[in-house]
């Protein structure tokens, strides 16, 4: 009997952990933010794309489909949920390059052709729907660097040119010319994430000498300055750091979605600049993938096109982060 009584507490203990720990884990997930399936793009599937928009005009360019690289540009309208084709680009065929927004125009350049790595750079008005070589990158040439606007200029940074960078350089639009720029700290990176907040520009993740970073930074487009926020690994249990990932702000908050840390990621964070702390949101409800694009206006964000493995995507999502998931829509 007295066996059999110490089987029995052995067995509630057993079932009061289990139990706690299904608490535990239903505490810790979120169905907060929701996913929406919008209209397929209308060009062919694709991966490592790049965008950008102006004035809530939404553009992807370029990228690679598994057999070749691509120059055509494509507009969405996100009122009417569809694709109109604009003016192909004129340079060569790429993909992993960088595009950015400044007024009223759009700039694409660097990049990779399947040969080599480029520097040119190149402006894009959506008025007239032409494209314009302007000044180029005066960096190495590369891809998979970053690239994005504060304070009506233009920067570029990171990337591999045959090693990973961390170098910064600064765009001109009014003189058509840079300047070098200080760089973050931490280490060199190629595959990190950028997204803008009222003129500020958080960067972190990507790849150096194949391990992943969890370093995270904000530069100030008034003032100039770094700032080192809070690593993607506070708790030791993130999976916020990764690479090939989109970043993307809606108001006043950020959000980082898909990419791969050893494997592809689902799982969505949105950060809070005031505290600066990452919460987790609703997975992404499309399949899991690296290399995705990303619109957004600060209203409004689209996840789209990427790869996992072999296979290209044409689908693309509307991320509604303060509803309800609801796998239906």
């Amino acid at each position: 009997m007295k066996k059999i009584n110490q089987l029995l507490s052995t067995l509630s203990a057993f079932v009061m952990l289990v139990a706690l720990f299904s608490c535990q884990d239903s505490e810790d997930t979120t169905t907060e933010g929701n996913w929406v399936r919008k209209s397929y793009f209308e060009g062919s599937n694709r991966s490592n794309s790049s965008s950008f928009t102006v004035e809530s005009r939404y553009f992807v360019v370029g990228g690679y489909t598994g057999d070749e690289f691509t120059r055509d540009l494509w507009e969405y309208d996100a009122s009417l949920d569809a694709w109109t084709r604009r003016a192909d680009f004129p340079g060569t065929a790429r993909s992993n390059a960088v595009a950015f927004s400044i007024d009223s125009k759009g700039y694409y350049g660097t990049g990779y052709d399947g040969k080599n790595k480029l520097g040119d750079f190149w402006s894009y008005n959506p008025d007239s729907d032409t494209w314009t070589e302007v000044s180029p990158f005066p960096g190495t040439a590369r891809y998979g660097a970053i690239g994005f606007s504060i304070s009506n200029k233009g920067y570029i940074g990171t990337g591999f040119d045959g090693s990973e960078q961390k170098d910064f350089w600064e765009y001109h639009p009014e003189t058509n010319t840079w300047n070098s720029f200080i760089s973050m700290g931490g280490a060199k990176r190629s595959g990190a994430f950028v997204f803008t907040i009222n003129d500020v520009a958080y960067i972190g993740g990507g790849i150096n000498n194949g391990l992943y970073e969890f370093d995270f930074w904000a530069l100030d487009g008034a003032t100039g300055s770094w700032s080192q926020k809070e690593d993607l690994d506070e708790d030791d249990d993130y999976t916020i750091a990764r690479s090939e990932a989109v970043g993307f702000s809606i108001g006043s908050l950020g959000y980082l979605a898909t990419g791969s840390q050893g494997s592809l990621l689902s799982i969505t964070w949105e950060y809070d600049p005031m505290q600066d702390v990452w919460d987790n949101k609703t997975d992404f409800e499309g399949t899991a993938r690296s290399g995705a694009s990303v619109f957004s206006d600060g209203n409004r964000a689209f996840v789209l096109l990427g790869r996992s493995s072999s296979l290209r995507f044409d689908d693309i999502w509307e991320f509604l982060p303060f509803e309800d998931s609801d796998e239906e829509d």
